[in-house]
């Protein structure tokens, strides 16, 4: 029987779990305005007037407001000189403020009115005066919805409209040493959630029960819950993101489990994958492959390489024990990783074609999945971050596929 799997009652699991939240701070007012001072230098340079910071990541990375996108528009005006200002329903101007951490005026918009007039209105009010022959340039959040970038556009404001990802992804994308302690104990959390799990497993468990049960786990060592939960047994864990069908576990199952938690809005996102009894020689061998594909490709994750070519090294590897070529199956049908901090997936991207060099602060997933439909499927996830010398784990890989959790140490 792999070491760690199976043994104990859900109880029992339950109450060697502590809440490990201890000593973690937010992130600091400091901060928010250092982020704010880096992305105007970063307009300057790229000859950017403002840009809108609509409800979501980018929102609440620059302000501290959490605010979930609906059809209302809400946001803030970042100009490349000058405070910020926020936008938002008259209504909800009381909660806004108390959620933000950078402070600054609400322009409040009555729900007969054009939020859109009133961001115009705001823009000029910051000085940003419309032209038609030079129009100064407004950069939108990329994840602003389409029908909100129309209704400025039907304006036909004077200004030039552009993508603002190239200063909130750029800022984004490197993380500071306050993100990256967060995400470590989201790590840390959602690991110790992976063995409590790995532990109740027993012949006949459902895989909906296990999800609850790593609801009520990730509670235990003190998150909100799960942000999300995929648990896979037999075939079924040969599709990478599950099936709309609950499983029960038998003897020789591959088992599946990717779930993360959320610390202060930083994420984790940690995926095991385990044999339910004995692994067989084709199980135990293909375990190897997917164990050294994630090996080389944080081998290649260097400084200034392209992020492409850490997906290169993965698929090389794959490649070189008989698994692709490229996506086929039996082999890897997805890329190698994404960047992680305040949503799951950001960018860049580990991925062909994306040649981001890789920086100082970005940090990754590394899952390089191995499929085998009609059979299984082997993903063995776990991140890293980028200091001055090179790429650092997170989470210590898998030890093996014998001792999944490296127990046995």
């Amino acid at each position: 029987m792999t070491i760690g799997i199976g043994g104990s009652t859900q109880e029992e699991a339950l109450g060697r779990l502590r809440n490990m939240l201890d000593g973690v701070e937010p992130i600091a007012i400091a901060e928010y305005l250092a982020r704010i001072d880096n992305a105007q230098r970063r307009m300057k340079q790229l000859g950017l007037d403002a840009i809108f910071l609509s409800a979501g990541a980018n929102l609440e990375y620059f302000t501290g407001v959490r605010w979930s996108p609906s059809e209302r528009m809400v946001g803030a005006v970042l100009p490349a000189n000058g405070a910020l200002e926020y936008l938002a329903p008259a209504f909800e101007e009381g909660t806004i403020r108390d959620f933000m951490v950078v402070n600054g005026p609400v322009n409040g918009w009555q729900e007969h009115e054009s939020p859109y007039r009133l961001l115009l209105d705001c823009l000029q009010r910051m000085g940003i005066q419309p032209n038609t022959s030079l129009r100064p340039c407004i950069g939108l959040c990329p994840s602003l919805p389409f029908f909100m970038f129309d209704g400025l556009r039907l304006l036909d404001p004077g200004y030039a409209f552009t993508d603002a990802s190239v200063v909130t992804s750029y800022c984004r994308q490197r993380k500071t040493p306050a993100e990256i302690a967060l995400m470590q104990r989201a790590k840390d959390m959602t690991l110790e959630v992976h063995k409590a799990a790995a532990s109740i497993l027993h012949e006949g468990i459902s895989t909906t029960e296990v999800v609850r049960f790593i609801e009520l786990a990730h509670r235990a060592v003190g998150a909100p819950g799960s942000t999300f939960c995929i648990v896979l047994f037999g075939e079924a864990s040969a599709f990478p993101h599950g099936v709309k069908y609950p499983q029960t576990l038998k003897r020789g199952d591959m088992v599946l489990i990717d779930t993360g938690c959320r610390v202060h809005s930083y994420l984790s996102d940690i995926t095991r994958s385990y044999v339910f009894g004995e692994p067989s020689e084709h199980q135990r061998a293909l375990w190897t492959f997917e164990k050294d594909a994630q090996l080389a490709a944080f081998a290649a994750a260097r400084l200034s390489a392209r992020c492409e070519e850490v997906d290169e090294a993965a698929r090389g590897a794959l490649e070189a024990c008989g698994l692709g070529p490229d996506y086929q199956l039996p082999g890897l049908p997805h890329r190698t990783g994404h960047g992680i901090g305040l949503e799951i997936h950001e960018s860049p991207y580990l991925v062909r074609g994306d040649q981001t060099p890789i920086d100082v602060g970005m940090c990754f997933s590394n899952e390089p999945m191995i499929c085998v439909p009609g059979e299984f499927g082997i993903r063995l996830e776990d991140h890293f971050y980028m200091d001055e010398s090179g790429p650092r784990w997170f989470t210590e890989p898998s030890h093996s596929i014998d001792d999944p959790f490296g127990l046995a140490r």
